[in-house]
C-alpha cells in the first residue's frame, strides 16, 4: 500500500522542491488544506527551519541550512519505515532509470532554445521552423512517456510522488497547443519546471545532494 507522508514532512518537503513557495504554492503541492499549512510553516519558522523574504512585492518561505538537514532526517525515516524496505529499492532503481531520461530531457530543452547555425554557432531559437520544433516536441513528449511506469512505481510506494505524470501531461499538451513557455519557461508550470521539481525529490529521497551524486544506484534506508 502506497505511504501517506505526514503532513510536517510534505510543508517542509514541498518547500524544498519548489525552492522558494507562498503558502498557496505549498498548499497546492499536496492538497494540503492552506490554513494548517501556514500554521506548519510558523511552527517550523519558530524552529528555525524555514525563513520568509519578500521581494519584487512578493514573498516566498524557504528552506534554511536546519531545516534541509530535517528534511533530509525525515524522508530517511520514512524510508527506514518500510518494514520489507521495498519503498527505498523502487527509489534506488528509479534514479538509475531516471538518469538517461533526465539528459534527454535536458538536451531538448536546449534544443528548443537554441539551434544550430552556420559555421557550428548556436543561434537563439526563433521558433520559425516547426519541423524542429515539432521534433523538440516529440523527443519531450517520448521522455514523459519512458516516465510514467517509474512515476507509477513511485507513486505506488510514497503517495507523495502521486501527480508529477499529469502535470508533466498539462505542460506537454500545452506546449504542443502553441503555448510556448511551458517547454522550459521559469517556474513549476513548464515541463522543464516539473521536471526539475520531479529531479530533486527523487534526490532528496534517495538522500543523494546535487553537489556530490555517489552511486545513482545507491539506496537509503534497509535493502
Amino acid at each position: 500500500m502506497s505511504r501517506l507522508s505526514e503532513p510536517g514532512l510534505l510543508v517542509l518537503h514541498a518547500v524544498r522542491v519548489r525552492g522558494t513557495a507562498d503558502p498557496d504554492a505549498v498548499a497546492a503541492r499536496y492538497g494540503l488544506d492552506v490554513e494548517v499549512v501556514q500554521e506548519l510553516l510558523l511552527d517550523l519558522e519558530a524552529l528555525g527551519q524555514v525563513r520568509w523574504a519578500a521581494f519584487g512585492g512578493t514573498g516566498g518561505w524557504s528552506l534554511t541550512e536546519r531545516g534541509r538537514a530535517e528534511d533530509e532526517r525525515l524522508l530517511a525515516a520514512e524510508l527506514a519505515g518500510d518494514p520489507d524496505g521495498r519503498a527505498a529499492a523502487v527509489v534506488g532503481d528509479v534514479l538509475h532509470a531516471f538518469a538517461p531520461l533526465n539528459a534527454r530531457l535536458l538536451r531538448a530543452c536546449t534544443d528548443w532554445q537554441l539551434r544550430p547555425a552556420d559555421a557550428g554557432r548556436l543561434d537563439v531559437n526563433d521558433h520559425a521552423d516547426a519541423a524542429w520544433d515539432a521534433h523538440v516536441l516529440d523527443e519531450l513528449a517520448a521522455v514523459v512517456h519512458a516516465a510514467h511506469p517509474l512515476l507509477a512505481a513511485l507513486a505506488a510506494e510514497l503517495r507523495r510522488f502521486d501527480g508529477y505524470d499529469a502535470r508533466l501531461d498539462d505542460a506537454l499538451a500545452a506546449a504542443r497547443a502553441g503555448d510556448g513557455a511551458r517547454v522550459a519557461g521559469v517556474g513549476a508550470a513548464s515541463v522543464h519546471g516539473v521536471w526539475m521539481e520531479l529531479h530533486e525529490d527523487l534526490l532528496a529521497t534517495a538522500g543523494i545532494t546535487r553537489s556530490a551524486p555517489p552511486d545513482p544506484r545507491a539506496r537509503r534506508g534497509p535493502h
